[in-house]
C-alpha cells in the first residue's frame, strides 16, 4: 500500500501550505468549543452560551474537543478562555490547522483498508494486465479520496474536521463489504456520536444489517425462518453500548433533553444561508421568479428587491408558492429513499447494493432535507468513490457529481485571495479524475465530449467555466451588483442543482434497472 502513504505525504504538504489561508466563522466555532470543554465542567457544556457558537455536536465530538484542548494549552492557553471571543492568534491558527491535518490520518488508514479490500475482492479485481500509472486503482482511489477537493477547501481553508469522520465512515463501510457486520455497526455508531448528520444514511445500515446479519438469504431470496434473535440482540447491544458511552454522563446529569435541543434546532429555516443546490433551491428560485413577474404585472404584493436581496438569511418566506414546513421535507426525504430501501431489503445480491443504498440515502437527505448545508454534498461524493471501479456508469456519475458538487461549494471561499487557489485545486483534481477514470474505461478526451460523458453532459460541465467567469470577473463590476449581491450565489445554486438532481436520477436508474451491466 505504498501508494496510499505517498499520496498522503504529498497532500499533507499541500495542507501545510494552506495554513495561512482565510478561515471562516467555523474556525471560531471550534475554538469556542475547545474553550468550553476545557474551562467548563461537563454539566455546563451544553448550556454554555457566552458565544453565539454554542456546542451543538454529539458528546463524542465534545470529548474530542476536550482532548484537543489539553494539547492546545501548550500552544496558547488564551485560546481556551471562553470570554476571548474571535480569538485567533498565530499559535491558535497553527494549532487548529495542524489538528485537522493530524486527525486526517484516520482517513488515510481507512483508504488503506479499502485498497487492501480491492486487491482481494472479486467485485473490484482488475481484469487487465496493464500496470501503468493510470491503471493503478489503489493510487487513483487514494487521490480521489485523500486529495478530494471538497475536503481540502472545507477542512483546510474554510475549517472543519470532516476528514477523520469520513475516515470512520469508509472504515465502517469497508467492514461491511468484508462481512464484518458487528465491527461495521460499532464504527457507524461511533460516527453518529461524533456528528449526527450521518443519521441520514442510517436506514441503509439498518436494513442491510438486519437482512444480511440477522437473516440468511439464498440466491438473493430471504429465508424468514432463518431469523436469529441472538444476532439481533448482539447487534443492538453493540449500538446501545456505544450510545451509552456517549450519552451516559448526560443521562446521569438528566441533561439529555438539553443535549438533543442543541443537536436538532428545528427553528432554523428551510435553506441554509447559501442555498445548497437541491430541490428546494429550485423551489425558491421559482418563487423568486414568480414574485418578480407577479409584482411587475401587479398580481402579487411581494417586493422584488427585498426578495432578491433576502437570500442570505436563515428564514425564507415564500411569496407565491406555499411555504414548506419541516414535516414536508421529512416526507419528501423518506419518499425519496423508499425505493432504494425496498430494493436493498427484497432484491439485494451483495455488498455493492449496500454502498448504493448509502449513496441514495445521502442523495435523498441532501436534495429534500431541511436546512441542508452546501458542504453536505461530500456525504454523497466520498461514498460514491467506492463504486468508481465497479461500472462505467458509476464512474460517469461520479465525474458529473463531483465536478458539479465541488463547484457548488466555491462560494464558501468568497475572498479574492483564495480565488486562484480554489480554481487551481479544483482544476487539478477534476483533470486527474477525468483522465484516470477515462483511462480505466478506455474513454479519451475529445472535442465532442469529456471522458465517460456524452455531448450534453460535457456541455453542462463545461458550462461551469462561463458561470465562474460571470461570478468572479464580470458581476462584481456591474452597476447592479450591490443591489443584488445574492445573484451569483443563486445562479450557482440553481445551475448546480440541475447537475446534482440529474446525477441522482441516473444513479437511481442504474441501481434499480441496470443490474445486468457488466463491471469493468
Amino acid at each position: 500500500m505504498r501508494e496510499v502513504w505517498q499520496v498522503s505525504l504529498a497532500v499533507s504538504c499541500i495542507k501545510l501550505l494552506l495554513i495561512p489561508s482565510y478561515h471562516s466563522t467555523d474556525f471560531e466555532v471550534h475554538r469556542n468549543w475547545l474553550a468550553i470543554t476545557f474551562s467548563r465542567p461537563i454539566e455546563q457544556w451544553y448550556y454554555e452560551k457566552t458565544s453565539e457558537w454554542t456546542l451543538d455536536y454529539p458528546p463524542f465530538f465534545a470529548w474530542f474537543e476536550h482532548f484537543l484542548a489539553k494539547v492546545a494549552y501548550y500552544f496558547d492557553r488564551d485560546m481556551l478562555n471562553v470570554e476571548n471571543l474571535n480569538y485567533a492568534s498565530e499559535a491558535t491558527v497553527l494549532f487548529q490547522r495542524l489538528s485537522v491535518i493530524v486527525t486526517d490520518f484516520i482517513l488515510v488508514l481507512a483508504v488503506k483498508k479499502f485498497c487492501a479490500y480491492m486487491k482481494t475482492s472479486v467485485w473490484k479485481k482488475s481484469k487487465t494486465s496493464d500496470e501503468s500509472l493510470f491503471n493503478n486503482k489503489s493510487l487513483i482511489f487514494s487521490v480521489l479520496v485523500l486529495c478530494n477537493f471538497g475536503l481540502l477547501i472545507v477542512d483546510h481553508i474554510h475549517f472543519q474536521y470532516n476528514g477523520f469522520m469520513f475516515g470512520i465512515l469508509i472504515w465502517s463501510m469497508t467492514c461491511m463489504l468484508q462481512d464484518q457486520f458487528i465491527w461495521s455497526a460499532l464504527w457507524f455508531a461511533v460516527l453518529l456520536n461524533f456528528k449526527h448528520i450521518y443519521l441520514y444514511i442510517a436506514p441503509a445500515y439498518f436494513i442491510y444489517l438486519l437482512r444480511n446479519y440477522c437473516f440468511k438469504a439464498t440466491g438473493g431470496s430471504l429465508q424468514w425462518s432463518s431469523f436469529s434473535p441472538f444476532r439481533l440482540i448482539t447487534l443492538g447491544f453493540v449500538v446501545i453500548y456505544v450510545f451509552a458511552l456517549s450519552f451516559g454522563p448526560f443521562i446521569y446529569l438528566k441533561q439529555v433533553p438539553q443535549v438533543l435541543s442543541r443537536l436538532f434546532p428545528f427553528k432554523r429555516g428551510l435553506c441554509h444561508a447559501y442555498w445548497a443546490p437541491n430541490f428546494w433551491a429550485l423551489y425558491n428560485f421559482v418563487d423568486k421568479t414568480l414574485t418578480i413577474l407577479g409584482s411587475r404585472l401587479h398580481l402579487t404584493t411581494g417586493t422584488p428587491s427585498a426578495v432578491m436581496t433576502g437570500g442570505l438569511v436563515q428564514e425564507f418566506h415564500h411569496v407565491v408558492l406555499p411555504s414548506v414546513p419541516p414535516v414536508v421535507t421529512l416526507l419528501a426525504t423518506v419518499t425519496s429513499i423508499l425505493p432504494a430501501m425496498y430494493y436493498l431489503w427484497s432484491k439485494s445480491k451483495g455488498p455493492e447494493d449496500f454502498v448504493r443504498a448509502v449513496v441514495l440515502c445521502a442523495f435523498g437527505s441532501y436534495l429534500f432535507g431541511w436546512h441542508v448545508h452546501e458542504k453536505a454534498i461530500l456525504i454523497i461524493i466520498l461514498p460514491l468513490c467506492l463504486l468508481v471501479f465497479n461500472k462505467r456508469e458509476d464512474a460517469s456519475i461520479f465525474l458529473i457529481l463531483s465536478t458539479t458538487g465541488h463547484y457548488s461549494i466555491f462560494p464558501l471561499l468568497f475572498t479574492s485571495a483564495e480565488t486562484t487557489t480554489k480554481i487551481l485545486l479544483m482544476l487539478a483534481y477534476s483533470v486527474f479524475a477525468f483522465s484516470s477514470l477515462g483511462y480505466i474505461y478506455k474513454s479519451n478526451w475529445s472535442w465532442q465530449s469529456l471522458p465517460l460523458l456524452n455531448s450534453l453532459e460535457s456541455l453542462y460541465i463545461v458550462g461551469l467555466i462561463p458561470l465562474e467567469v460571470w461570478n468572479s470577473a464580470i458581476f462584481p463590476f456591474l452597476d447592479f451588483s450591490e443591489k443584488f449581491p445574492f445573484l451569483p450565489l443563486m445562479l450557482t445554486s440553481v445551475y448546480c442543482s440541475f447537475g446534482i438532481i440529474y446525477s441522482w436520477i441516473k444513479f437511481y436508474k442504474i441501481t434499480l434497472f441496470d443490474k445486468k451491466l457488466k463491471s469493468q
